[in-house]
């Protein structure tokens, strides 16, 4: 693990957001995966796509429309968040294995063809364009959507917590503390509004208060507000 990359990959977001890009990336290593993925699942970034050194496709990145159920007014009226529901973040073992278009017009002939029917693999349809992935693992970035709120980025504050000479480990008692707003083991609590501290955990990469809620400790990565 690299808390060198890691610092810079905080200073890229925070700059990024500063600037008011709406698209950036950063190197695919698994940290970064799975810490991405941890900002996505908080709320900090939008979207977290895999692909290689060129932006990856908008319609990639699109979210899709919702489907208006029955007695829609009546929902648009009473219920208007069922509408637009806040869809699951990826898995990092699925963005790190994406299915091709090739890949999914082969199973599709296959299980048509099981059936009898003799139908070419040019005529069935794909529900989403692939990305472009480099075979070269050395050329795949993580290319990530950053979000704005009344015209202020979300991502204000990005910084490691554990240094590259000093790593920092605590326990669910300690990670508890910080999560209330009580310092501890040189650590800081989490005071400001939406702030969150990351760790590092064999379970994964964490929110302090997931690792508080799950009883499992690790080592601190960064802190974002």
């Amino acid at each position: 693990m690299s808390l060198v990359n890691l610092a810079h990959v905080c200073s890229h977001l925070q700059n990024a957001s500063k600037a008011r890009l709406g698209l950036t990336s950063i190197p695919l290593t698994n940290l970064h995966l799975r810490l991405m993925l941890g900002l996505q699942k908080q709320g900090f970034i939008s979207s977290v796509q895999l692909g290689g050194p060129s932006p990856p496709l908008p319609e990639i990145l699109r979210e899709p429309e919702p489907e208006l159920p029955q007695h829609a007014e009546e929902v648009v009226r009473e219920r208007p968040w069922e509408l637009y529901a806040t869809p699951e973040p990826k898995d990092a073992d699925a963005l790190l294995n994406p299915r091709s278009a090739e890949t999914v017009a082969e199973d599709a002939w296959a299980e048509v063809g099981s059936h009898g029917r003799k139908t070419s693999p040019s005529t069935t349809t794909t529900s989403s364009p692939s990305p472009d992935v480099p075979k070269n693992a050395a050329r795949r970035r993580l290319w990530l959507g950053l979000k704005y709120w009344n015209n202020d980025p979300v991502i204000s504050k990005m910084g490691l917590v554990s240094k590259p000479t000093k790593r920092i480990w605590l326990n669910s008692q300690d990670i508890g503390k910080i999560a209330r707003g009580f310092e501890a083991g040189y650590v800081k609590g989490l005071t400001r509004p939406g702030e969150c501290l990351f760790v590092s955990t064999d379970r994964g990469v964490l929110e302090a208060r997931e690792c508080a809620e799950k009883k499992v400790g690790g080592l601190m990565l960064c802190r974002v507000y």
